[in-house]
């Protein structure tokens, strides 16, 4: 029997089956999709993501981020990163280094759907296979969450994401976080003549008309080679537990807030790592403790951001405060990375 099916081959289904493999365990990944997949993605991995990467022996190819820098017309704040550097990578670059490392470990990567679940009290079943255990991490839509019965309604407003790449040299080492009252861009370097435009907003747009609430930087982009524009959401998802029996949730798959702070990779490397290392020490029970632990700083920053963007009488307080507080804007963002 196998000791640990995965359902979705992302980045996070992917982390498990390498920690899995690393641990001696049969890992074997369930995907519909042909890899590597592309999809909406800020594509700037803070250190702890870089670093976690690192730990399952992935090295991807990317352009070096100092720090953040948050941007709202001639305002201005950055914080320099601590302990190492992060990285902007390709969403693709990314999954071809996770797959790679993950064949080379003897992963078995199949062509399925996992959508529903059977399970005893020895074994787990889905997309016509059957394991031990089943990590979950089929993102943010997760049809397992849903079929599970784990899924909470979002009682707050909708967020979406768009992503466009563009041919340009990279003027800045930092990702830049453009500010606005209708939402906030993302301007991350992933090659030397490559940038990834991520727009959030409540409000569902054309990327090109997002960017006119950031008319200095629709400026820089004007009349440049795109590509094609990805989108995602609605963000925000909740769960009533990170589990149900034999069955771990990793990734988006077990809870997002939202891409606001950029953490999604590192999040989702964590949380699939935990729950592995948990199933591999026997104790699946304590994967719901550990998860809170690993989510819980994002969790409340991200979600006390998110509130003061989303009300008119702070959300253009953000950027002026970060300028005049320099000390307290660094701390956040060290307290992120």
């Amino acid at each position: 029997m196998i000791d640990i099916l995965v359902a979705g081959g992302g980045p996070a289904g992917l982390a498990a089956a390498i920690r899995a493999a690393t641990a001696g365990l049969e890992a074997v990944v369930v995907e519909p999709r042909p890899l590597p997949v592309d999809k909406a993605c800020g594509e700037g991995i803070m250190p702890s993501g870089v670093a976690a990467l690192r730990a399952l022996g992935v090295t991807p190819a990317g352009s070096t981020l100092r720090g953040i820098r948050y941007v709202e017309g001639p305002r201005r704040a950055e914080a320099v990163f601590r302990g190492g550097p992060g990285l902007g990578v390709r969403r693709t670059a990314l999954h071809a280094a996770l797959h790679r490392r993950a064949t080379e470990l003897g992963v078995r990567v199949v062509t399925g759907r996992a959508a529903e679940v059977r399970q005893d009290d020895d074994s787990v079943t889905t997309a016509g296979l059957t394991a031990r255990w089943l990590v979950a991490a089929d993102g943010l839509h997760s049809p397992l969450r849903r079929s599970l019965g784990l899924e909470r309604p979002r009682t707050s407003p909708r967020r979406y994401g768009l992503r466009r790449h563009y041919r340009i040299a990279p003027w800045t080492d930092f990702v830049e976080v453009h500010w606005s009252r209708e939402g906030e861009a993302y301007v991350t370097p992933v090659g030397e003549e490559l940038v990834g435009v991520a727009v959030l907003s409540r409000h569902r747009r054309s990327h090109e008309q997002h960017l006119t609430a950031f008319p200095a930087l629709a400026r820089t982009l004007r009349g440049l080679e795109a590509g094609p524009v990805r989108g995602a959401g609605p963000l925000r998802r909740a769960v009533s537990a990170p589990g149900a029996g034999r069955v771990l949730l990793a990734g988006d798959a077990a809870g997002y807030v939202d891409a606001l702070t950029g953490e999604g990779i590192a999040l989702a490397v964590a949380t699939a790592s935990a729950a592995v290392d948990c199933l591999a020490a026997g104790r699946p029970e304590a994967y719901p403790a550990r998860w809170k632990r690993l989510t819980r700083r994002h969790r409340l920053l991200t979600g006390a951001l998110l509130a003061a963007a989303g009300h008119p009488a702070t959300a253009g307080l953000i950027v002026p405060a970060a300028h005049r507080l320099p000390a307290l804007f660094g701390a956040a963002v060290r307290a992120l990375q």
